[in-house]
């Protein structure tokens, strides 16, 4: 007997790599959705939540100072992860629309707007909905046992997939690793709080312009020191 669809969805996810996989739905943030992306984006109920542990020796590099260090963490950290999750998402959705639906992967790291820099949709809002973390001051998805070192892709449908959890309580509490390890005081230490602007937690101008110091001073736009901070991605 051949496997129902989401098990071979599933099952092909950790086949190509995935250490986190869930299925979110989206109807909760649909509003919000909208407003990030449209039409486009917000019709589809389901999202596929794909993630990928770095690995810690390469996340032990963020602290060095050196442009060798930046350069090696920046490439393993992000572009291969990325890359690699790509390759998942796309594949996932093929199977899904051999299957008879829609399915739009979307790229795991590709900002489209650089005004509000952000990209048509927020991964670590699906992996929040499908259980899989809670979003922590950092702004980043914090997971309970690798903290926020994993980097994370998104697959849009509207396959009738069982959905995998619902959102994780924050378990932040007092601690505030993030926000007072930040150059340039981009964090502001609040917890996610889905009714306020992103604002209210994250400068991203100021985050980002800090990207374009470290490319002018490594030649890599590089940080990574609220996820190496994490006390929840500490070994």
């Amino acid at each position: 007997m051949s496997l129902a669809l989401g098990d071979r969805i599933h099952s092909l996810a950790y086949s190509l790599g995935a250490v986190y996989y869930g299925v979110a739905d989206l109807a909760p943030a649909r509003d919000f959705i909208l407003r990030q992306g449209g039409e486009r984006i917000a019709r589809y109920p389901r999202a596929i939540s794909i993630g990928m542990q770095i690995p810690d020796d390469i996340v032990e590099l963020v602290p060095d100072s050196d442009a060798e260090a930046a350069i090696i963490y920046r490439h393993s950290g992000y572009e291969v992860l990325n890359q690699a999750l790509d390759q998942v998402s796309v594949r996932v959705a093929r199977e899904l629309q051999r299957a008879g639906y829609h399915a739009f992967p979307v790229p795991a790291s590709r900002r489209t707007d650089d005004r509000e820099i952000r990209s048509v949709f927020s991964h670590k809002l699906a992996a929040h909905l499908a259980g899989l973390g809670w979003i922590g001051k950092s702004c980043l998805l914090v997971t309970p046992d690798n903290g926020p070192r994993v980097r994370w892709v998104s697959v849009l449908t509207d396959a009738p997939l069982s959905v995998t959890g619902t959102p994780m309580e924050p378990r932040c509490g007092t601690c505030t690793a993030c926000a007072d390890t930040c150059p340039k005081g981009a964090i502001t230490g609040r917890m996610f709080d889905p009714s306020e602007p992103r604002e209210a937690r994250l400068d991203a101008a100021a985050c980002d312009q800090y990207f374009r110091e470290m490319e002018g001073k490594k030649g890599v736009a590089v940080c990574g020191l609220c996820l190496y901070a994490c006390p929840y991605g500490k070994k």
